[in-house]
């Protein structure tokens, strides 16, 4: 069989991409990172760790071919979750976890963490990963699977955000979909009873289950099925705003594009920053900027002029970012976040329940206990106080109450872990013997250097 026009561009781009790499030259002066145009990592280098010697793969962004009969997609690393979800949705298909923005990228949701409402039954992104063809530091390309001779990367790559090289080519798990998605919103006014139904509707027959914190006594838990016919359909594009409908709708009907997109017109609730659930605003900006690009373009841009900062310090308050989503065991889950309201106070909270799907597959870079419910909690602003605290005080009473309950921390965005506690926690032992394999002579960041040192 002859490979289809999108697999032999995709060879093309990388018979490109290795010519390249031979002319620069077999070791460059500088440590290598990502040119990329778009990023949803939340930790800033500051020029940390001196000059990167950048690569651009922006080309490795396409979706080669889709197979319905294995239900899989072959999708370049670089390739956004918007493409791919426009891309499956037009065979009956969604990737298996579907990310909540649509500027993440398919090789970024592998290298990092990617969760949504389908995790408690499909995991994490990479746990959806059939194959992996990784660029690694050196500007060698290596072909992983869970049983070849590159295994040990397939199941190593995750969470390692770079540091072991960079997706070029994976292949996903897909799951059918039908045309709508019906949503129940059940309000819990206990966190206990919130949780205990929460574990419940994972069990069950619901193709997505998330939920929200707007309070001690408000609780939400969302509860999506798929349906062939809707009695009405709403949109959260433009005027509505998807977060404030969960308290007004006990039930609601959504396309399923929609649905999963439904979070990124306002960034969950993080556009109240920048005024964006205004009605007035809403229409200046227009519905093609109610997007977590435009959002993600003003946070870096505040981050740089330090705008929020200044008119903070105006009112005499001293501020801290803490921007984290953490995955804790069930059984801890409501310790945790009676931790969360107590002493960061930031609100709502985003909930997604994850079970790890296949007991025998163990991603070393990110251990989660197989057999475990864990439940996701994602917070992301500023939290303002009047005294000064030392830099990350918040951040760092986050990490420590995860390591207490037995839970886990995304790296996406600032971590302050001592080395022997970040060693711990994620496998420190397989990612020495990763680096030596693979990166030998340290051509990429440690990842405790990127993650925590910000070089």
């Amino acid at each position: 069989m002859h490979p289809s026009l999108e697999a032999q561009a995709h060879a093309a781009r990388r018979r490109r991409l290795l010519a390249a790499l031979q002319g620069d030259g077999a070791a460059p002066a500088a440590p290598i990172a990502l040119a990329k145009r778009t990023s949803n990592l939340f930790r800033d280098r500051d020029g940390k760790g001196g000059p990167r010697r950048h690569l651009d793969l922006g080309d490795f962004d396409h979706v080669i071919g889709i197979d319905a009969s294995y239900n899989t997609v072959e999708v370049e690393g670089m390739a956004t979750y918007e493409t791919l979800v426009a891309a499956t949705l037009q065979h009956g298909m969604m990737p298996a976890v579907v990310p909540q923005l649509k500027t993440i990228t398919a090789g970024g949701a592998v290298a990092g963490v990617g969760i949504e409402a389908t995790s408690m039954r499909q995991g994490l992104v990479h746990h959806s990963m059939r194959e992996l063809d990784v660029l690694l530091p050196d500007g060698h390309i290596v072909h992983c699977t869970p049983d070849n001779e590159h295994r040990d990367l397939f199941f190593g790559f995750p969470n390692s955000y770079g540091s072991l090289g960079y997706a070029l080519r994976l292949v996903l798990r897909t799951l059918p979909v039908l045309p709508c998605v019906r949503v129940e919103h059940i309000g819990f006014d206990k966190p206990a009873d919130f949780f205990a139904a929460l574990a419940e509707a994972c069990e069950g027959d619901a193709d997505f289950v998330d939920g929200v914190v707007f309070g001690l006594g408000s609780l939400v838990l969302n509860i999506g099925r798929f349906a062939h016919a809707a009695p009405w359909l709403s949109n959260y594009e433009f005027e509505r705003i998807y977060y404030r409908s969960l308290l007004e709708m006990p039930v609601d009907y959504l396309r399923t594009h929609d649905y999963l997109w439904r979070w990124d017109t306002d960034w969950f609730w993080c556009s109240r920053n920048f005024g964006a659930q205004n009605r007035l605003v809403r229409r200046l900006l227009g519905r093609g900027h109610l997007n977590s690009r435009t959002y993600t373009r003003l946070m870096r841009l505040n981050a740089r002029w330090g705008v929020t900062r200044r008119l903070a310090e105006c009112r005499g308050l001293h501020t801290e970012s803490v921007i984290q989503d953490v995955d804790i065991p069930l059984r801890a889950a409501p310790d945790f976040l009676e931790f969360l309201l107590r002493e960061i106070g930031i609100l709502p909270v985003w909930i997604c329940p994850l079970r790890v799907p296949d007991p025998h597959a163990h991603f070393a870079l990110y251990p989660l206990e197989a057999g475990t419910l864990y439940v996701n909690f994602g917070f992301w602003d500023v939290v303002e106080r009047r005294e000064a605290h030392e830099a990350g005080h918040f951040n760092r009473l986050v990490e420590q109450e995860v390591l207490r309950l037995g839970g886990i921390k995304s790296l996406y965005s600032d971590s302050f872990f001592t080395r022997e506690e970040f060693d711990r926690a994620y496998g420190a032992d397989v990612y020495a013997g990763l680096k030596q394999r693979y990166d030998p002579e340290g051509r990429a960041p440690h990842l405790y250097d990127k993650c925590v040192l910000g070089r």
